[in-house]
């Protein structure tokens, strides 16, 4: 409780003091805070995991070549199902 009372004092005095440097302080701290609270982080990784990094070249598959989907989406992984469905 000490330690609580000590900060409180420091947060009033900077404040009554230089309240440019607290504002400033302030938003720092919630330009950190909020990307991790954020649902749209969630979001956006999920969205990074499914969209591949690399497009594959188009082959022209002959029939010979049953290793190589005839297109991305055909692979398995990761989909964007749950996005269509918002």
């Amino acid at each position: 409780m000490a330690m609580l009372r000590k900060v409180g004092a420091f947060l009033k005095d900077m404040w009554a003091e230089q309240p440019v440097i607290a504002v400033s302080c302030a938003i720092a701290v919630l330009a950190v805070v909020s990307p991790m609270v954020s649902p749209y982080t969630k979001y956006s990784g999920m969205i990074n995991r499914a969209t591949p990094y690399v497009y594959p070249v188009p082959v022209r598959d002959n029939g010979n070549m049953p290793d190589i989907p005839s297109h991305p989406c055909d692979e398995e992984g990761p989909s964007l199902e749950w996005l269509k469905n918002l």
